[in-house]
């Protein structure tokens, strides 16, 4: 579609590095990591677009620390700890472990509007967008109100979490249109 794809595996993650220590997957080393992963690829670009996949490091580069995104990121976390203890694997298991730490350094940051353009696309199967109060965040007002330049919100009908291997082709879509003719305002 005339763009430039790159699409890493995050530090601990698939065939990445996966450092020992807990204290290497704060958000700054992943926000880090993937700004340095763009000034290689991208050097000379002006703009570049970040898709990002659930709440986390996409978010970093977006969304910031509260309520909701504390009480799903406990709830996270203890899932995948969980399914990283049994199979033995840290790397994984070392982001999920930095939450808590996450919040604690994105402090400053509380209650600072996000103003860059965004659409948001979420499974009317997933599990967190039936969380307690994420749907009357997600479209009653709280975010929009926490990122103003909220183009659209969609929820795709019968799919769940990974909505990206589900129906990539509709999402695929979804983030061209959004990219060249973002709405001019959110459904």
């Amino acid at each position: 579609m005339g763009y430039r794809a790159v699409a890493p595996d995050l530090r601990g993650f698939g065939d990445s590095d996966a450092p020992d220590s807990v204290a290497s997957y704060t958000c700054f080393h992943l926000v880090g990591d993937l700004v340095e992963l763009i000034n290689v690829v991208a050097p000379d670009e002006g703009k570049v677009f970040v898709v990002g996949h659930d709440w986390g490091v996409g978010s970093y580069f977006g969304l910031k620390p509260g309520e909701i995104e504390a009480e799903f990121a406990e709830i996270e976390a203890n899932y995948y700890v969980t399914k990283f203890q049994k199979t033995g694997y840290t790397g994984g298991l070392n982001y999920y472990r930095n939450f808590d730490r996450n919040w604690e350094l994105l402090a400053p940051w509380a209650g600072c509007e996000i103003k860059t353009p965004a659409k948001f696309i979420v499974g009317d199967k997933d599990l967190v967008y039936h969380m307690p109060g994420m749907k009357d965040y997600i479209h009653k007002g709280g975010f929009k109100e926490d990122v103003p330049l909220l183009q659209e919100v969609v929820v795709m009908e019968g799919v769940g979490h990974f909505i990206n291997m589900k129906i990539p082709d509709e999402i695929t879509n979804h983030i061209f249109n959004f990219f060249f003719c973002p709405p001019s305002s959110m459904s």
